[in-house]
């Protein structure tokens, strides 16, 4: 039973302990980078899930999602703080571009002309390079949409209803930049939807032929309270997909498309990663793990007709009860499993990030793919729009 206090003919009520946020976005400083400020942004819906996203590289820094007994919970790796972000790390949360994934010997030919890129992957290119898209100050936009007001039987006027909040960020990547020809125009917004879903929409233009790859960083968990060195091993992954890219030394796709039957790659139904992560099947050895893209279909950026986005993965947390799908537009999609992570970065709560502390889900086109041209093609040329979206949804089971 509530108590009450009656003073002065009035009674008072205790304020709730943890009162619903309210839906929208707001926006805090959150230090400086390259002489630039940078904010965080905070998208809540109306469920009480929340996103909290900054415009330093695009990082999503929390993802609060609700588990099966409606406790809200971050469900991402990261830091408290800009300045960790700013140092070395592996990408958590970050917006990935120009190119998603390895590009082999930092070296592509288009139209007859050689392009170098940047090599900080070893011989190989990595993620866009030295400085990509996850070390830039993005243009930021708070969008807090409001749908127009509808008409009552009565003829009364209706308050207008408001949809989802949403961050737009433009960044224009130079010609030359890192390596790449072309002018790009990048324009990524992230949605947070009442339906708990984290939508995030890429587009982009160029003035020359380049190629184009974009996707999200973020390294989930479903179950970070599960104490100080929770991993991802009990996760249930599915991944609807029944070949992968074959890779050698470095991580390189050699090419080949075999299929996951029959291997440690199939993920059709629901498996647990730890139970296989390890396997000595040649593939995982390479890797130390699982960090290969899997084939959902064949399609080419710049087209007619951007396929809807369709279910790809799902991971459940048995404990915790969490269930997240993944839908997206791409024609593929990476999964990796963290391996190396090796607990040297202590991240938000004081959390060791050990090995295997979350995982990845980047959605993209294959790797390599500007050296391979029995891959779905990623070159954007002047005319076409780059069109992706991918969906994040999140429920319990």
């Amino acid at each position: 039973m509530l108590a009450v206090i009656i003073a002065a003919g009035m009674i008072s009520l205790p304020a709730a302990e943890n009162p619903a946020p309210k839906p929208g976005i707001t926006k805090q400083p959150f230090g400086e980078a390259k002489g630039q400020p940078v904010e965080l942004y905070t998208l809540t819906n109306k469920n009480g899930m929340v996103a909290k996203i900054t415009n330093y590289g695009g990082i999503i820094t929390e993802l609060h999602a609700p588990d099966r007994d409606g406790k809200m919970g971050d469900v991402v790796l990261g830091f408290d703080n800009l300045d960790a972000y700013l140092k070395p790390n592996p990408f958590f949360g970050a917006l990935i571009g120009r190119y998603g994934n390895r590009i082999a010997n930092a070296k592509f030919t288009l139209d007859g002309v050689e392009h170098t890129l940047a090599a900080n992957n070893g011989k190989n290119h990595l993620h866009g390079g030295r400085n990509g898209f996850n070390k830039v100050v993005w243009a930021a936009r708070p969008i807090e949409k409001v749908a127009g007001a509808s008409s009552s039987r009565h003829g009364e006027q209706d308050a207008p209803p408001t949809l989802p909040a949403a961050l737009e960020l433009t960044y224009t990547s130079k010609d030359g930049e890192e390596g790449y020809p072309g002018m790009l125009r990048v324009t990524v917004t992230y949605t947070l939807t009442d339906d708990n879903e984290l939508k995030i929409d890429y587009r982009a233009v160029t003035d020359k032929p380049t190629p184009c790859n974009l996707t999200n960083h973020t390294y989930f968990n479903l179950n970070l309270a599960a104490g100080a060195r929770p991993t991802i091993n009990n996760h249930e992954l599915t991944i609807l997909a029944g070949h992968y890219t074959e890779v050698g030394p470095g991580l390189i796709p050699t090419g080949k498309l075999p299929a996951v039957a029959g291997t440690p790659m199939d993920f059709t139904k629901p498996r647990r990663i730890g139970e296989r992560a390890d396997n000595d099947f040649e593939q995982l050895k390479h890797a130390g793990g699982y960090d290969h893209n899997w084939v959902l279909r064949k399609y080419n950026i710049g087209g007619e007709g951007t396929p809807k986005p369709t279910l790809a993965a799902t991971v459940y947390e048995p404990q915790s009860g969490r269930l997240m799908e993944v839908f997206t537009t791409e024609p593929g999609i990476q999964f990796y499993s963290g391996n190396f992570l090796n607990g040297k970065l202590t991240g938000k709560n004081d959390i060791k990030y050990i090995r295997r502390a979350g995982l990845c889900l980047e959605t993209q086109h294959f790797p390599d793919s500007p050296n391979q041209p029995t891959f779905p093609t990623t070159i954007l040329r002047p005319g076409q729009t780059y069109h992706s979206q991918t969906i994040y949804k999140f429920s319990v089971k």
